[in-house]
């Protein structure tokens, strides 16, 4: 079957999503461990012992990725934004480096006239909050509040819109 941008209503976005952890690189930028970094490290977890330390490398690459993503005549992209690369240890201090690599990364979007959508959480907990029980633990609300104030104050004027959680039931499930 063959799809035209005729057959859809104006204003649909065509787009793809990334998750920050499965593409990103957490060696990059003062990024803290997530509970994925802490599964990776432990023997026999992952064939080959493979881990997200450089990934597809888009800390590095997203200009050349945006570029892929135009060409492909896409006008939407749904990124989001690794905690553990705003937050390191979950809460408390913000990693300036971590947030200035998502301004890059908008900014890279808009100047190809690709709208930004973001994701908020898409299973990259810190590990220090991991350690703390997670999703389990009852102040994770405030704490990822308190993220979300970061995030949306330093990004939000700039993004088309926001998630704030990739696949909600998966996240209770896995918990």
């Amino acid at each position: 079957m063959q799809f035209r941008r005729s057959q859809f209503p104006a204003g649909f976005n065509f787009g793809t999503a990334t998750s920050s952890y499965q593409i990103e690189g957490t060696s990059f930028g003062k990024c803290g461990s997530s509970h994925w970094d802490t599964f990776a490290a432990t023997p026999g977890n992952v064939v080959r012992g493979e881990n997200g330390d450089i990934a597809c490398d888009h800390y590095h690459r997203y200009a050349e990725d945006f570029d892929l993503v135009k060409n492909a005549g896409l006008d939407a992209y749904r990124f989001s934004v690794s905690w553990s690369r705003v937050m390191p240890d979950g809460t408390g201090a913000v990693n300036d480096e971590g947030l200035d690599f998502y301004d890059r990364l908008v900014d890279a979007m808009l100047e190809r006239n690709i709208k930004p959508f973001s994701t908020l959480y898409h299973w990259d907990l810190p590990s220090p909050l991991a350690d703390l029980g997670g999703w389990r633990n009852r102040e994770i609300g405030n704490w990822f509040a308190d993220y979300t104030e970061v995030v949306m104050k330093r990004l939000g004027d700039r993004i088309h819109a926001a998630a704030t959680f990739n696949e909600p039931w998966c996240i209770a499930w896995l918990s």
